[in-house]
């Protein structure tokens, strides 16, 4: 695939979608939105694709919405309407991270603020360098947190610090956020890739089904009650119960050796 926006490439049973707008700090345009669509599209089809990696090129991950592009969607009566760009943009791109039934990283190598920080906290394992920092940036030019912010900080962060970041517009520092459980991990900066590509060769040899129903069954925790929890864990568990995985993890523990994982 061709791309201007990002880089996407595979290897090893992974894909990585490197944000490729260095100069602009990685921030979102309609071009970009329209990549990522097809990149997320290929590894949803790609059963030899086990993980996802997300990171930036240059000196940021995601600064969020590029503000010098084109403006906000008209609402048809001359006015703007924003919201018909996330309808368009980035609400699909949160809801494809958290329902790819693959696991997906984070490489936070920089700033993440606006949305950028919401595609940040859409994956699933989130390791940033100790020089990044994340920021709900809306409220200093009069918006509100979107791309998924006001449903994912509260539950990550609680909602004291989520009212304290929405509002007040602050910098987080990466090793601040690893002690809230806003993300994984904050390592130095020399050691991001080499932690990123631990995490990816991990997942990517793992029980990938298995690691989808994880997935499904975390999310769904969110908006369920303990009754309705209880009865999604049985069905996904009989569901992995019946993959070859399973059955070859079990026939290596018995063996005691490490397990072979096919994503079957």
């Amino acid at each position: 695939m061709g791309f201007e926006s990002i880089e996407f490439t595979t290897e090893n049973q992974a894909a990585t979608i490197r944000l490729n707008r260095p100069d602009r700090l990685n921030s979102f345009t309609d071009g970009m939105h329209g990549e990522l669509r097809q990149a997320l599209d290929a590894v949803a089809a790609d059963d030899t694709i086990r993980c996802l990696l997300i990171t930036g090129a240059g000196r940021a991950f995601c600064a969020g919405a590029d503000l010098t592009q084109t403006g906000p969607a008209s609402d048809g009566e001359g006015g703007m309407d924003i919201g018909l760009t996330l309808e368009r943009h980035y609400n699909p791109l949160i809801k494809g991270l958290r329902e790819l039934p693959k696991p997906v990283v984070a490489a936070v190598n920089g700033p993440a603020a606006g949305a950028g920080m919401s595609l940040a906290m859409a994956a699933d394992v989130v390791v940033a360098a100790r020089s990044a920092y994340f920021l709900q940036a809306f409220c200093n030019i009069g918006l509100v947190p979107d791309a998924g912010s006001t449903f994912f900080l509260p539950r990550l962060a609680g909602s004291a610090r989520a009212a304290g970041m929405a509002l007040l517009g602050e910098k987080l520092p990466a090793e601040e956020a690893e002690r809230w459980g806003l993300i994984w991990k904050c390592v130095d900066d020399d050691k991001l890739g080499e932690t990123a590509a631990a995490l990816v060769a991990k997942l990517a040899n793992g029980p990938t089904r298995g690691l989808g129903m994880i997935k499904r069954a975390l999310n769904a925790s969110l908006g369920n009650d303990l009754d309705q929890q209880l009865g999604l864990e049985r069905v996904l568990q009989r569901d992995a119960g019946r993959t070859a995985d399973f059955a070859e993890g079990v026939t290596a523990f018995l063996g005691k050796r490490p397990a072979t994982f096919k994503g079957k």
